[in-house]
């Protein structure tokens, strides 16, 4: 979509231009949409009636809003779907508190090493609310947002990242906020969140959980794409963002010595 397009669409002076802003219009939406549904993947353990809905529903086609074309996502939606079918007939007890007890390891106890929060990938003693947190929480607070209770979902948790860019999405205009999408994914999601999708695949104990953090990987990846070329500007490279984010060091200046009368090297 062309930027010559996006400014007719504001003018309303076109068919062509006023049809460009439908189609950005339908593509926040559904991004919109997509994310809330990723972030309800990570939100709680499946219980029987999520399940057969998924089970029920092509996942391809009526899932997600955004039709994925990458590799990986096309990987992920595959074992996701494999894992569904799997499922026994009649979701008994054991089957949901397999499931259950791998959403334990993973989002509640560190399991499996692969904390669904930013800060502990950044932090070097790999603690929780640290530098991360308090930076994402501006980012939420330039928009009247703030996490339920911190305490126990910290303000970078995976969920309450992805529910603030669909946040973004739903209530921007025309591509308003697609721009501060693009530089919250760089600066704090896509950081992190392919390492923990592949380490939840690696050592999770169900392939349902497996699929879930893949697909939200690949989806984040592939969209993080699509803005590039929507906003006209390429991704930064890791290292520019890596350089970005280093904490700024407060340089002190130099105080210049002065003679005490009575003060020197009298020992």
């Amino acid at each position: 979509m062309s930027s010559e397009a996006a400014v007719t669409a504001r003018g309303g002076a076109s068919d062509a231009g006023e049809k460009d802003g439908d189609l950005l219009q339908a593509f926040r939406l559904a991004v919109a949409r997509d994310l809330a549904t990723l972030a309800l993947f990570h939100d709680r353990e499946p219980d029987a009636v999520w399940l057969q809905a998924l089970r029920t529903t092509d996942l391809r086609r009526e899932l997600l809003g955004l039709s994925l074309k990458s590799p990986g996502a096309t990987e992920a939606l595959q074992i996701l779907d494999a894992a569904v079918s799997a499922l026994p007939e009649a979701l008994d007890a054991p089957t949901l508190d397999e499931l259950a007890a791998d959403f334990a390891d993973i989002y509640l106890v560190n399991g499996v090493q692969a904390a669904p929060c930013e800060s502990v990938w950044f932090d070097d003693e790999n603690l929780n609310c640290q530098q991360s947190m308090f930076q994402v929480r501006e980012c939420y607070e330039r928009h009247g947002l703030v996490a339920a209770n911190w305490r126990v979902r910290p303000d970078d948790h995976l969920v309450i990242q992805l529910q603030f860019l669909a946040h973004l999405f739903e209530t921007g205009r025309g591509d308003e906020h697609l721009a501060e999408a693009a530089r919250f994914m760089d600066e704090h999601l896509l950081r992190w969140l392919t390492r923990f999708a592949e380490r939840v695949a690696a050592r999770c104990g169900t392939p349902y959980f497996a699929g879930v953090a893949m697909l939200s990987a690949a989806y984040c990846e592939e969209l993080r794409g699509l803005l590039a070329e929507l906003l006209g500007e390429p991704r930064p490279s890791r290292k520019e963002i890596e350089m970005r984010m280093r904490p700024k060091r407060e340089v002190i200046p130099a105080v210049p010595l002065k003679f005490m009368p009575g003060l020197g090297p009298g020992w």
